[in-house]
This record gives structure tokens, sequence and C-alpha cells, in this order.
């Protein structure tokens, strides 16, 4: 009974791609053509045991980190900066190419690969530089999510020597091993902003509000100025307690910045913006 629970907040969790478009804003890999009707056949649930290890001595160690688009969310561009202790700016500069989509308010954020072999600029022959803060993707991997909520591999054992290994997983017990829930927490709640994007992208024509919701979303250092440098505390009413935590913790900021973007975006009542008399004070 405690295993049976433990894998439905597993579950619970992690089930948030609740569609192709949604697995894409979370960066999930592309797959080859060949592989798509084996993929959507498979369904594994969290407690399916799988063979897997990925180590130096593995012959394709680092392949997987060649050739491959990855979308990156908010969250991974916040501990991709903070592992390199740079700012948000200069990652965003250096790392990433954004790509603007069609009567989308949000583009897409990709990690930036080297142009000479495009292998990923974070991972050396020894192995991922940061990978403690390693992106949602790179975490998952060999795993993908189905719609349902189940796991399906995003890859086979003639790509992907690993899989060929001795080394035994539960599914539930390989996610929490790698940190996926922590992360598809944020992505969690950065869907509560795309998903209704989707559904109806709303008109602004206002080119600074784009720039706003993405300097919200992935510049948390100019976020953070914005906050603490502007009038933004003068006019609006934020429970001290919150504006120690968004003080404190860029994470805690990002859950900020999500808020600030459905009451600006969709009107959703979670901020109170001060009487004049207040503000005058």
């Amino acid at each position: 009974m405690i295993r049976q629970g433990f894998c439905y907040v597993i579950r619970r969790e992690l089930a948030n791609a609740s569609s192709p478009a949604s697995r894409i804003e979370k960066g999930i890999r592309p797959m080859q053509d060949q592989e798509t009707s084996k993929k959507e056949e498979e369904r594994m649930d969290p407690e399916h045991e799988f063979r897997f290890n990925c180590s130096p001595g593995v012959s394709c160690f680092t392949q997987c980190c060649q050739d491959i688009t990855i979308v990156l969310t908010p969250y991974d561009v916040l501990r991709l900066k903070k592992a390199l202790s740079i700012s948000s700016d200069e990652f965003i500069d250096k790392y990433t190419i954004i790509l603007p989509k069609e009567n989308r308010l949000i583009p897409l954020v990709l990690l930036k690969m080297n142009q000479e072999d495009k292998r990923c600029p974070l991972v050396t022959r020894e192995g991922c530089t940061v990978y403690a803060d390693r992106p949602w993707p790179c975490r998952m991997f060999p795993l993908d999510m189905n719609d349902d909520g189940t796991f399906c591999h995003i890859t086979d054992s003639s790509r992907c020597l690993g899989l060929k290994e001795k080394k035994q997983w539960r599914i539930y017990e390989w996610l929490l091993d790698q940190g996926v829930v922590p992360y598809d927490e944020m992505n969690r709640l950065f869907s509560e902003i795309t998903a209704p994007l989707r559904a109806q992208e709303p008109t602004i024509k206002n080119p600074d509000i784009a720039k706003m919701v993405f300097m919200a979303l992935y510049n948390i250092d100019k976020f953070r100025e914005f906050i603490f440098e502007s009038t933004f505390l003068n006019k609006f009413d934020v429970d001290p307690a919150r504006i120690i935590k968004i003080q404190r913790s860029d994470e805690e900021l990002l859950k900020f910045a999500f808020d600030w973007i459905k009451f600006g975006i969709f009107g959703q009542i979670l901020f109170k913006v001060k009487d004049k008399q207040k503000s005058s004070d």
C-alpha cells in the first residue's frame, strides 16, 4: 500500500505533459520517424523495471549530447546560469538561441550547440560539466512521458548502449535519482501559463509586453531589478514574508514571476494594487 501510494504521488507530480505540444515546450528531443510508432505503443508505469547505466565506461558515452535539440524552460535557464556563475544576460547571449513563434507570446529558447561539431557546449569527453544542474530532458533520458502519464523509451539499445548495461531501475527510482521531481514541479507552474496560451493566444500588439514576459521568465536577474529597484513594491501590496522569500531565493522569485504573468496577461487576482495613500507613504 505504501509503495502504491508513493508511485501515485510520483505519477501525479510528473504527469503534466498532457499533449505533444506540451512535451515540446518542456524540451523533449525530436525522435526519428522509425521510433515514433514504437514509442506510441509503449506504456510503462512508475514501477516498471528497465536496464540503464550511463558512464565513461560505456562506448557511446556523451554521444546523445550531440546533434540534438533541447528546449530550455525558465527553470532550466535559472539553474544553468547559476551553475556557470554568470548573469542571465550572459547565459542567454552565449548559450541560447531564441526562436520567436508566430502568434505566440513566449518564444522557444533552445540550448545552442557548438557550431563546428553540433555538440552541447557544456559537455566534455569526461561528461557533463553542469551535471547537477542539467536540463529536464537530460535528466529524463532515456525515458519520455506519454499523454496518459505513463512512460516510454525515447531511444533503443542500438543507439544507446547504456540500455544494455546490467544496472536495473524501477522508473520511480530513476526519476528520484535523477532529480526530476523538483524540475517537474516548476514545469507544472510554467504550464499554467503556456497551456492557456496554446488554447487561445491573446492579441497583444505592444512589443514591450512580450519583452516583459520574456524577462520575467528567462532573465531572473533583470526581473529582480524590476521588482526591487523600480516602484513595483510601492504600487503593489505584497506580503512581507513573500518579499523576504523572493529576496533570498531565485526559485521563489521565478514562482513570483509566474504569478505576475498570470496577473498581467490572464487577469488573475494574484496581486492587489495599493491605494494612493499607502503608495505615497
